[in-house]
């Protein structure tokens, strides 16, 4: 939890349900002091996560800076759907309308996530799984030597 994950702009979502924030770091104690009405479960081990992302409605990623943000994609992996704000790690892993929602109003958002199948969202998770990732790969290289393009 650190001020570029902007965590603030979840925390004063005016929601009704629970709000369940996971994690450590040099915000939390500031966050968890004005924020007493959130459920804090601090550092999990990575293998006790999916549980939280089956059960959450939506999973909100508040963030404008993170540069590609694989939680997105692990939230997305058990059906949990994605709110974030139209930015450049968002809009490489959120598919609008499909596996999240992207609006300047994160509100807006967490609505319009919920709205959505959770089995196609996690069918568009599986669709960047790292074997599929190593296969679309595999399928662009060419061998050295080949054709136009030899080894010089």
């Amino acid at each position: 939890m650190a001020p570029e994950k902007n965590l603030q702009a979840f925390l004063e979502l005016e929601i009704v349900g629970s709000r369940v924030v996971i994690g450590d770091g040099p915000e939390r104690e500031r966050l968890q002091a004005r924020y007493p009405n959130v459920l804090w479960l601090g550092r999990l081990p990575h293998g006790e996560l999916p549980a939280f992302y089956d059960a959450a409605d939506v999973f909100v990623f508040p963030s404008r800076t993170d540069t590609f943000g694989l939680v997105m994609l692990e939230a997305m992996a058990c059906g949990c759907p994605v709110a974030a704000f139209p930015v450049a790690g968002p809009m490489q892993v959120v598919t609008p309308g499909v596996s999240g929602a992207l609006h300047e109003d994160l509100h807006t958002a967490c609505f319009a996530a919920l709205r959505l199948d959770r089995e196609l969202v996690r069918q568009q998770a599986l669709k960047r799984s790292w074997r599929t990732i190593a296969e679309q790969l595999a399928a662009t290289l060419v061998p050295i030597g080949s054709g136009d393009h030899q080894l010089v």
